[in-house]
């Protein structure tokens, strides 16, 4: 009977372990969404009274309520779907050339000394070089067309990608390389199951910033040189002075950035989850 009553005993405990991590993991998540939401929230209601009050003319921030309706025609209506499949499309294609390009050159400039001698004064100088202050060579040499955006978005998150991945390869620790030579792991062997997975969140830190600066360069290239896109919706908006436009371009510019970024942060966890837990 007693020990009957242990073993119980002991299999609820073992449930409630079970379950008890993962409420600690799903608390904290649900507290932090809450305590995002304070400042917007917070701005979004300022706004509302402010506009129902009078104090914000139309002319400088239109009403919430404007926004939401030009945000609805203009999904009913098409436009909305269209810019935003077309600037997806240039940031898809942009980001990722610059993002490969900047990993591989990224690894072989954290793995080598002697490359990383070559280059670096003159890649260091080049990226302090605004991304738009490129735009008239590259206008001359390859005009307004796609081709313009691709290489604006692309070099734009080629930077930030070198930069971090080499930092990470270069941090990988001496002891996860001793283990590898102790194993005899081919250089190869080295790369993939050492060096880069250490690399991770160096790595992913680069490619959240060449995420960003992409839509950003997006923007930028789409106010300057195109005729659709989410960039080309808000140039439109300003000229006939609907900053409701304006805005509404800017909600999904934000939202399709926040969603992107969440991805990014899932396939990081993904990646890293041969690291033991840091216990709380």
């Amino acid at each position: 009977m007693g020990a009957g009553h242990r073993a119980a005993q002991t299999g609820h405990g073992d449930s409630t372990a079970g379950v008890a991590p993962n409420r600690r993991r799903i608390l904290p998540a649900a507290g932090t969404l809450v305590l995002g939401l304070v400042v917007p929230l917070g701005l979004l209601t300022a706004w509302t009274v402010a506009a129902l009050l009078g104090q914000l003319p139309e002319q400088i921030l239109p009403p919430p309520w404007v926004v939401v309706d030009t945000l609805l025609d203009a999904i009913q209506d098409g436009s909305l779907l269209s810019s935003t499949v077309t600037s997806l499309e240039r940031v898809a294609e942009g980001f990722a050339a610059g993002a490969l390009a900047g990993l591989v050159f990224g690894t072989a400039v954290g793995l080598s000394k002697t490359l990383r001698d070559f280059v670096d004064p003159l890649f260091l100088a080049l990226s302090q070089v605004p991304t738009l202050g490129w735009m008239p060579i590259i206008i001359l040499t390859v005009g307004i067309d796609e081709g313009l955006k691709i290489i604006v978005i692309g070099w734009s998150a080629f930077i930030p990608v070198v930069l971090n991945t080499s930092q990470g390869v270069r941090d990988v620790p001496e002891a996860y390389l001793e283990l590898g030579r102790v194993l005899s792991f081919s250089r190869w062997s080295k790369l993939t199951m050492i060096v880069l997975p250490s690399a991770v969140p160096s790595i992913f830190t680069g490619l959240r910033e060449g995420l960003a600066n992409g839509w950003q360069a997006l923007v930028a290239v789409e106010l300057i040189a195109s005729f659709e896109g989410l960039g080309y919706l808000m140039a439109y908006g300003r000229q006939l002075f609907q900053l409701e436009l304006v805005l509404s371009a800017m909600i999904v510019v934000g939202l399709i950035g926040l969603v992107i970024h969440g991805l990014l942060t899932l396939a990081e966890s993904h990646l890293q989850r041969w690291r033991p837990e840091t216990p709380r």
